[in-house]
């Protein structure tokens, strides 16, 4: 089972490793090691996530997932990504853009550091987007009941987490213009480019989410007819529209599970730069880190962990929300790649050891009372 999900990753890792051998040699080989370990460790939460949306996609989805899904992660966000945003900022053509990556590392990455405020400000409010609409819904298994229950609350105002993801922009954008303001005014003129940012980012959560929420209800009752209806039709006699349904529940699920690695990957790309500023060795590097990323996610699926382990989701989606206050922080200040990833990191692991002992709950009661249900066991914390 291991080998079967995992394969394709230990291949990519030993073809890069050896690519970044014949690059440049021994010192590539441990730079990439150590993007590889840098993406896997900042990302764990995004594995845990796409877990939770990919176990609803069929066999055949999740085999799109692994293989255009991760030339999309590597190749798009990982090669082309940082190279288009030279080119934005800088307003110079791609070939350009490409040719300062290989012969001006140095001036590449400073175009790149310069153009941190709008990632950051697109991402943060997609990756915040997430965490608020998660948050805000009511659940019937919570793992902070303490924080949950009241949120879940306030959670029936309509378009509370557009209201308050766009107070934290407007913020944003304010703090960053009396920083600018407070050092010369160099950069005034990126507190349009964080709002439009930001702007750009929920509004890409909404249309996505909407788009994959849409079709996943449809599919959802096109199957509960198609339920009712079964012992009625016959098996050829199903209707061809529930597979041209599927495909389209399907497909935006997986342009939103794509949108969502791009947001995961930000500080990863932009983290790669304290590393290395070479190009070759980052895409090397962080595209290994994004193969296990994605084997895990299917990983998660087929072993049913997120079934078995309930508050892992909680867990994710709460590092969601520490990552996306994590990038807006950064608009203003820097902050070390190490925190970000320990952060996501520890709220994993305590979330799944709170769900460990919410499993022994379980069994405990189950022991001393038959089979008590387990909706009863709902919280936690």
């Amino acid at each position: 089972m291991v080998l079967k999900t995992f394969g394709w990753s230990f291949a990519i890792t030993v073809l890069g490793l050896i690519a970044a051998v014949f690059y440049d040699g021994w010192t590539a080989l441990g730079v990439v090691a150590i993007l590889a370990i840098m993406e896997i460790s900042l990302s764990f939460d995004n594995a845990v996530v796409n877990a939770g949306i990919l176990k609803k996609m069929n066999a055949f989805w999740q085999k799109i997932f692994l293989t255009i899904g991760v030339l999309i992660a590597v190749f798009g966000m990982r090669l082309v990504f940082p190279v288009v945003i030279v080119a934005i900022s800088a307003k110079m053509g791609p070939v350009e853009a490409v040719d300062l990556a290989f012969n001006q590392p140095d001036r590449y990455q400073q175009l790149v550091t310069d153009a941190h405020p709008s990632i950051a400000a697109f991402g943060g409010m997609f990756l915040l987007m997430i965490f608020l609409d998660f948050i805000f819904e009511d659940r019937d298994i919570k793992w902070l009941g303490w924080l949950e229950r009241p949120l879940a609350k306030l959670g029936k105002v309509d378009m509370l987490s557009v209201c308050i993801a766009l107070i934290v922009l407007l913020v944003c954008a304010l703090t960053f213009a009396v920083h600018a303001h407070q050092h010369g005014g160099v950069h005034a003129d990126k507190q349009s480019t964080v709002l439009i940012s930001g702007v750009a980012g929920l509004i890409t959560y909404l249309v996505v989410g909407g788009l994959s929420g849409f079709f996943e209800n449809r599919l959802e009752e096109e199957e509960e007819r198609e339920h009712e209806a079964e012992e009625k039709a016959a098996r050829e006699g199903k209707p061809k529209s529930a597979v041209v349904l599927a495909g389209q529940a399907a497909f935006f699920m997986f342009l939103y599970l794509e949108v969502l690695d791009a947001s995961f990957s930000f500080d990863g790309v932009i983290g790669a730069f304290a590393i290395t500023n070479d190009i070759v060795l980052m895409a090397l590097g962080l595209g290994i880190g994004a193969m296990y990323v994605r084997s895990l996610t299917v990983y998660l699926v087929r072993q049913g962990t997120l079934d078995d382990y309930v508050y892992l989701e909680h867990g994710a989606h709460y590092a969601i929300g520490a990552l996306a206050v994590i990038l807006l922080v950064t608009i203003r200040y820097e902050i070390n790649e190490i925190i970000t990833g320990l952060i996501g990191v520890v709220l994993i692991a305590w979330s799944f050891w709170s769900s460990v002992r919410r499993n022994k709950r379980i069994a405990a009661e189950e022991g001393n009372s038959g089979s008590p249900d387990k909706s009863e066991v709902t919280s936690g914390v």
